[in-house]
């Protein structure tokens, strides 16, 4: 059983990690809003990547951006406090199983964060990551997205060792 102050030392690394995320794609959107004009691109690898000034009004490749403008803030804001709720709560759960899933939720919690914070600020978010093959583009996306992305897959990848660990040592049975 952890006691009362490793728990709020796992909530404090999992706020410091987050923290870390979210000033990261604060700071990324920043620089290309204060040297990028709207739509501008700037080619930095030929025929594969480009950094690029994008406000996406809709979720994740761009879904719903052509949704109603009256509701689609806040159906992105509710969403994304909804997520939050779900970090908090599943890392109370998961934090004494495995490192993995403090770092799992802390990319998760950053990366909701970052992208709340632009909905917020400017019913949008910034994306400037544009990555593509011949005429094939990758939709753009920021360091928020990145780190749910990855923080996903450190949960999926967490979830199978912790799973694998426990059929080795007789606790889970099939």
């Amino acid at each position: 059983m952890m006691g009362q102050q490793g728990r709020a030392h796992s909530f404090l690394l999992l706020g410091l990690l987050a923290g870390l995320i979210i000033a990261a794609d604060q700071l990324t959107k920043w620089l290309i809003m204060s040297r990028f004009g709207l739509y501008e691109i700037k080619e930095i690898v030929p025929g594969f990547f480009n950094l690029t000034y994008l406000h996406n009004t809709g979720a994740a490749f761009g879904l719903l951006a052509n949704a109603n403008p009256a509701w689609r803030p806040y159906f992105f804001i509710g969403v994304a406090v909804l997520a939050l709720v779900f970090v908090f709560f599943a890392f109370r759960q998961y934090r004494h199983r495995s490192a993995g899933y403090l770092f799992a939720f802390a990319f998760i919690g950053g990366g909701a964060v970052g992208n709340l914070i632009d909905r917020v600020r400017f019913g949008s978010v910034v994306d400037f990551l544009d990555f593509y093959v011949s005429t094939y583009h990758w939709p753009a996306f920021n360091v928020a997205d990145s780190a749910i992305v990855v923080g996903v897959g450190l949960f999926l990848l967490t979830s199978l060792l912790d799973r694998d660990e426990g059929r080795e040592e007789g606790k889970i049975k099939e």
